[in-house]
């Protein structure tokens, strides 16, 4: 079951990669469209909501499943039904353009199928990564992330706004240097990190 599982983290991983390119690659083309923005969220719900959502499931339920008295378990789906509701959300907000109001899919994604790797890099965190008591708080906690009025900034590079480059540069700097030490087990710290960038972005400002 181990080897299922991260064969799905890796897939949401590459799913993350493609996920960035393809965006790249459509305004470099201008083949944007409506209905391409929509399959955009579509592939999306799948790789970054309901992925993750079965990840989390496994790793309750790592036998044969559902365990009978366990359906609590079905809990880890609600990331896949708020991420859906993030990314409708997103495609009819007209301000989310520039930035972000609430977690992105691929942040929690990936925060999600880094999950796995951690106790092969530090065994003393087995004991809790696939506890009940952790990934259930964590799941409602990604889910309400997914879907809360938090602003976030988007690290798209923009020619015009040159102060939010310069954040842009140091965040990724922080990030090749957290995966380079803690390869997966950095992606939770890169997204605490994300969530917590609002604030270091006001206190430049003042």
């Amino acid at each position: 079951m181990k080897g299922e599982v991260q064969t799905g983290c890796y897939l949401v991983f590459l799913a993350a990669f493609f996920d960035f390119f393809d965006g790249l690659a459509a305004r470099a083309l201008n083949a944007w469209s409506s209905i391409g923005k929509e399959l955009d969220s579509l592939a999306d719900v799948i790789s970054f909501g309901l992925v993750p959502g079965l990840i989390i499931f496994r790793l309750l339920q790592p036998g044969d499943f559902p365990v009978p008295g366990q359906e609590w378990a079905f809990t880890s789906f609600l990331v896949t039904v708020f991420s859906a509701l993030r990314l409708a959300s997103f495609n009819v907000d007209d301000r989310q353009k520039n930035s972000f109001l609430g977690l992105p899919t691929p942040a929690c994604g990936l925060f999600i199928a880094s999950l796995p790797f951690i106790p092969d890099l530090f065994p003393q965190a087995g004991t809790f990564i696939g506890h009940p008591l952790f990934l259930l708080p964590l799941t409602l906690m990604l889910s309400y992330l997914l879907v809360a009025p938090l602003p976030l900034p988007s690290l798209k590079f923009s020619r015009e706004d040159k102060a939010g480059n310069r954040f842009r540069y140091i965040f990724l700097g922080i990030c090749l240097l957290l995966i380079l030490f803690l390869k997966f087990a950095a992606v939770p710290v890169i997204v605490v990190l994300y969530l917590l960038s609002p604030v270091v972005l006001r206190a430049n400002k003042v």
